[in-house]
């Protein structure tokens, strides 16, 4: 069977080439994931429905975010203006994140090749996230009763301070982030576990400490699904990341979370998370890396 990826043209809002927030990467990497031969299993998402979002989000803002009239303060806080492109973006890729939950639910694994944007809060977005998609998907699951409980492992070099904030309520959620610890957010938010690294980790001590948290949490058991952040900055060139991950150190990554969860037969959802390079190619290269491990498993 094919991997099946989620994904759609309008993920890529059209950002200038020099925006800091690298919006070619999403259209890039369908390139490259064609040229590698892994979208047989190709489904495009719909705008998500409205009632999903208000599970994670604030009435005002979801409106905001619709009918493009975002406050000034709080476009400053998400890095961009949220016009058209961006607000249909941002649909797009919270109702990716939910088909691609639901084609995991199915066939075991999937992958949306957007989503994780893991620093929209409640009230509003922040930190180029705009809505948090990981979080209205695990609160959809639980409200139509697919599944019982839910794991969030988020690997993206920031904290995931909105996961944290908008899923703290829910006991039937369990959020891990390991991220560098001096880095963005600067007030972070308690995950149900958090582990912040060093600046300048690098392969062998990052895997080392993700294997055996992976054991510790596996010990705690019941997962019905995982959400699986896959944030490509951790990488040593990464511009807004502090960690020194290498491109084999991120596929072994890949590798060890995925066969982690699958050979104990849990159905993962991926999503990229950020990245972050003036060379879009390269960067586009690093995501694919977990599409091509989660191919592996399909």
């Amino acid at each position: 069977m094919p991997l099946q990826i989620v994904s759609h043209p309008d993920y890529d809002a059209g950002f200038a080439a020099d925006h800091r927030f690298p919006m070619g990467k999403y259209t890039q990497l369908m390139a490259r994931l064609e040229a590698l031969a892994l979208t047989g299993g190709l489904n495009r998402p719909e705008v998500i429905a409205p009632q999903w979002l208000r599970l994670a989000h604030d009435a005002t803002y979801i409106d905001q975010v619709l009918a493009c009239t975002v406050p000034q303060h709080i476009e400053r806080e998400i890095g961009f203006p949220v016009g058209e492109r961006v607000s249909r973006r941002a649909q797009l890729a919270a109702g990716g994140t939910l088909l691609a939950a639901h084609l995991a639910l199915g066939h075991g694994i999937a992958c949306n090749a957007a989503g994780g944007s893991h620093h929209a809060r409640r009230a509003q977005g922040a930190g180029f996230c705009t809505f948090n998609d990981v979080a209205v998907a695990a609160l959809a699951l639980l409200a139509d009763r697919q599944v019982g409980k839910i794991l969030v492992v988020d690997l993206d070099v920031h904290q995931g301070d909105g996961t944290a904030e908008i899923l703290a309520g829910h006991p039937d959620v369990f959020t891990f982030s390991m991220h560098a610890e001096k880095n963005y957010p600067v007030r972070k938010v308690a995950s149900s576990l958090d582990i912040g690294l060093p600046d300048g980790t690098t392969d062998d001590a990052y895997l080392g400490v993700l294997a055996d948290t992976l054991t510790s949490l596996s010990r705690r058991g019941g997962w019905d699904i995982v959400f699986y952040n896959a944030g490509v900055d951790p990488h040593r060139d990464d511009r807004l990341g502090r960690l020194a991950l290498s491109d084999e150190g991120l596929r072994r990554r890949e590798h060890i979370v995925i066969a982690h969860f699958r050979e104990a037969g849990l159905p993962l959802c991926g999503v990229i998370g950020g990245g972050y390079s003036t060379d879009i190619a390269a960067l586009a290269a690093r995501h694919a890396i977990l599409f091509e491990a989660a191919a592996a498993f399909a």
